[in-house]
């Protein structure tokens, strides 16, 4: 689309509307997922399982804070605002496979440089816990290709 910024959804998770096609402004965006936030197969990414909007449930992942963009009248950010940071409830282990990769995210993002090595090792042993071995490996390989790429 001609309205994204350059970049725009390379850090969203596959299901959201940011990776999907749509711009800042054309979905809402809410602070983690949850059961009335699903994969809608048809169109290829997750909906407001009420009003059907579009909703990104990473807010840290795609630099915007929680709001309703689409829905309501809320102005996107500007380039100049900060980033949100993982929140609390990003931090929690997801029950769905789907959001494993957003919580790897959170995780790493709230680790401090010098800590992101035991970090790693501590999220992939909690995971292991919840999801199989393969998931797990290949949602550690895919954040892992791009937050250390990114960090600062």
């Amino acid at each position: 689309m001609d309205d994204q910024p350059d970049g725009w959804g390379e850090d969203a998770c596959v299901v959201c509307p940011a990776r999907c096609g749509l711009g800042p402004g054309q979905f809402n965006v809410v602070d983690g997922p949850g059961p009335d936030y699903r994969l809608d197969r048809s169109i290829g990414w997750r909906v407001d399982v009420r009003t059907k909007a579009g909703v990104c449930v990473h807010p840290f992942r795609i630099g915007m804070a929680p709001g309703q963009y689409l829905s309501g009248d809320q102005p996107v950010l500007t380039d100049d605002e900060e980033r949100p940071a993982p929140s609390a409830a990003a931090l929690v282990m997801p029950e769905d496979e789907t959001d494993l990769e957003g919580w790897l995210v959170a995780v790493l993002r709230v680790a401090p440089s010098d800590e992101l090595f035991d970090a790693v090792g501590a999220a992939e042993h909690a995971a292991g816990q919840r999801f199989a071995p393969d998931a797990v490996t290949t949602a550690l390989r895919r954040v892992l290709s791009y937050e250390l790429a990114h960090r600062d």
